[in-house]
């Protein structure tokens, strides 16, 4: 099939992307105390001259005192600000479109050897189903911490980004209050349905509407699975999906990105739609799709084993773009190889395609 599907301007809110295709956020940890580099700003500058249609920043953290795991993962607020005025400038000089994701990590720890400078978030105390480790979130840190995406919302409005993702997703922290594996509360902050453990993740999208207001698009970025377990399935039938996914497009949303291992697997028996497409027809909304884009190789034996991930051709990708089962494509690891995936694939230069392989995460290529 043409990959000409990939190429059709799409029209978001007050935003007109060149193309379908997403940059996925990505961890590189290449911030030191938190502060992008100007190699960080040449890194995403490469991905806009490359042509991606719009970039979404790798994940970086609230004003919370534990709400990064690495002391290399970005900040967005304080002395990291300018840093990040940075970054927005050099993707638009290079013509292109950016958007932070605004993340805290919650009771997901990372690094051994570094300890956070306070108390660590999280619903209940829990790193995974029945393993607790820290104190659970009082109503002042949930508050607190609601008001930190509302500032880092702010902020990216005033730096001149384009549009703003919450992660929400892969077992962090607005994701383990979603998850009955990880929030265990009595209170108004938990309870036995999904809908009802959504109301922190509800009150983070206002407030990040709050702060960006009404033009700039809003984008969510959720997953069934989670690092902590690949085989969760919260919402196991489309009612279920569509309780938890209806009250945060009321709430606010204006994309759904739905993070799967791999994009052409069906989300329910009985229909071979993906995550992302049941997003659409449920809420419809905007959604982007997302796993293993262009790759061949498994996901965690990609980033795991250190096995490369040969390219893939993108049939399957566009017969469902072209059924309109989801409207744009985030592109992760391919995209960390090569900044110009975008470009080559528009030109049909194939064969100039860099495979990816776990050794360049070690790099800001």
């Amino acid at each position: 099939m043409s990959v000409d599907l990939l190429f059709q301007p799409f029209r978001l809110k007050n935003l007109t992307l060149p193309n379908r295709l997403v940059m996925a956020p990505m961890t590189r940890s290449f911030s030191p105390e938190g502060i992008p580099t100007d190699e960080v700003a040449a890194y995403y500058r490469r991905r806009a001259e490359g042509e991606v249609g719009l970039i979404v920043t790798e994940g970086t953290v609230v004003n919370r005192p534990a709400a990064r795991n690495d002391p290399r993962v970005p900040i967005f607020y304080g002395d990291a600000l300018p840093a990040w005025k940075k970054v927005v400038d050099e993707v638009h000089a290079a013509g292109g479109l950016i958007a932070p994701q605004i993340w805290h990590v919650g009771s997901a720890r990372g690094r051994p050897d570094w300890q956070p400078p306070g108390k660590v978030d999280s619903p209940s105390g829990l790193v995974a189903p029945d393993k607790p480790k820290f104190e659970p979130m009082t109503d002042e840190d949930i508050a607190d911490t609601i008001n930190g995406f509302e500032q880092s919302a702010r902020h990216a409005r005033e730096l001149g980004f384009d549009a703003v993702e919450i992660h929400a997703a892969h077992g962090y922290l607005v994701d383990q209050f979603f998850w009955d594996g990880t929030n265990t509360r009595s209170d108004s902050w938990g309870g036995p349905t999904l809908a009802e453990r959504s109301r922190f993740g509800i009150e983070v999208i206002k407030a990040v509407r709050r702060g960006i207001g009404e033009d700039i698009p809003l984008i969510i970025r959720l997953s069934q699975w989670k690092q902590q377990d690949y085989t969760v399935q919260m919402a196991k039938t489309p009612d279920e999906l569509a309780d938890w996914l209806l009250p945060m497009s009321e709430a606010g949303v204006d994309v759904f990105h739905c993070s799967q291992r791999r994009f052409w697997e069906p989300e329910f028996e009985g229909s071979d739609l993906n995550f992302a497409g049941w997003a659409k027809k449920l809420t419809g909304k905007t959604t982007i799709t997302v796993g293993s884009v262009g790759l061949n190789g498994e996901f965690l034996a990609s980033l795991t084993k250190g096995a490369g991930a040969d390219r893939a051709d993108l049939t399957e990708l566009l017969r469902r773009l072209e059924r309109e089962e989801f409207d744009l494509v985030g592109v992760g690891r391919a995209l960390l190889s090569d900044p110009h995936w975008v470009k080559k694939v528009r030109e049909g230069r194939n064969d100039e395609l860099i495979d990816f392989d776990r050794s360049h995460m070690a790099t800001l290529t």
